[in-house]
């Protein structure tokens, strides 16, 4: 079959390869790759820069969506013809993957493969984030920043779904209109604006009680400032290049609680497993979002599509900070 193969660490020793049919297992899944999900979070693995590391070689890519071709002998959830999406620690940019039973789950009809593959883990880590940990709660205020970036969207439209009242901060109109679309109910142009101040003023001086940060660096810290009593933060991701240190002086006076989440955990993907009532807890939130999706209340938005060997193009359109939702790689050609 075809893969992406990452040879030595580097984008430059990378490439599209004929390579071996993965191994099926008995707790696996074999699935035609219909659509493969395209993140920073690959470049930061391709780079050896990502808490998850891999020898090279290897195949990149975590998010898969496509149809059961085998099942392995101890599983019992599908049957080859389903349609699924998956989340895989590594080797989703293929035309086949084998992931485990547990991260694999029932794709609904009326959603399509290349919205399917951000819920493994940008619309999951969204719903984690604020269902799970922070507990938004109707009425509350959340503020995103990255907004129109794949998990700013997400985390738009799961805050909106929990009742939130969602200001969103973005670099330009275009990111804009595309949080606005999503749901946001007040989105602010950082590079014009500074977003602290506009969020005091849309909250009556108190601050946003969540705020959802993929930025990290000044960003992070800004926020602080325009947090709400009891406020929640969430450090997401660092896109901004630093990781910032977190001023205590500041979390004690103003009761703020910092939540940190792994989304990997939940998959299966740490150093300890998660137990059986969590893997039930993650299929249920599948069952959630998807179901969401299907009804129209979640609508994941695909910037392109490129062929698989054209993985270079959709991974430069990530560099260069021009998507807005996610970019999709194509195994096959389309039918």
């Amino acid at each position: 079959m075809k893969a992406v193969v990452c040879r030595e660490l580097g984008l430059a020793h990378t490439e599209y390869a004929e390579v071996d049919r993965p191994i099926l297992g008995p707790d696996g899944i074999r699935i035609r790759v219909h659509a493969a999900g395209v993140s920073f979070a690959n470049l930061l693995v391709l780079e050896g820069k990502h808490q998850n590391r891999w020898a090279p070689p290897f195949t990149p890519g975590t998010e898969v969506a496509g149809v059961v071709l085998e099942c392995g002998e101890r599983t019992s959830l599908f049957k080859p013809g389903d349609r699924v999406v998956a989340g895989v620690r590594i080797g989703g940019y293929a035309e086949e993957v084998v992931a485990p039973e547990s991260t694999v789950f029932a794709l609904p009809d009326a959603v399509d493969y290349d919205a399917a593959v951000q819920f493994p883990t940008i619309y999951a880590t969204a719903y984690g984030a604020l269902k799970w940990r922070a507990q938004v709660a109707s009425g509350e205020t959340l503020l995103v920043h990255g907004a129109a970036g794949g998990s700013g969207l997400a985390a738009i439209e799961i805050g909106k779904r929990l009742g939130a009242r969602v200001i969103a901060t973005a670099g330009d109109a275009a990111k804009l209109e595309a949080a606005r679309r999503h749901g946001a109910d007040v989105a602010i142009h950082y590079r014009e604006e500074n977003f602290r101040d506009v969020v005091l003023r849309e909250t009556g001086q108190r601050g946003a009680d969540v705020i959802f940060d993929p930025v990290g660096g000044d960003t992070f810290n800004e926020s602080l400032r325009c947090i709400a009593p009891d406020g929640r933060i969430i450090p997401m991701g660092f896109a901004g290049g630093t990781i910032p240190q977190i001023p205590a002086n500041l979390v004690l006076v103003k009761n703020v609680t910092v939540i940190g989440i792994y989304w990997g955990y939940y998959m299966g993907w740490g150093k300890q497993l998660p137990p059986p009532a969590v893997v039930q807890r993650v299929r249920d939130a599948f069952d959630d979002m998807l179901g969401w999706a299907a009804a129209g209340t979640l609508r994941p938005e695909t910037y392109a599509t490129y062929p698989l060997a054209r993985f270079r193009e959709a991974l430069d359109a990530i560099t260069e900070r021009k998507v807005i939702g996610r970019v999709a790689l194509h195994p096959f050609p389309a039918a």
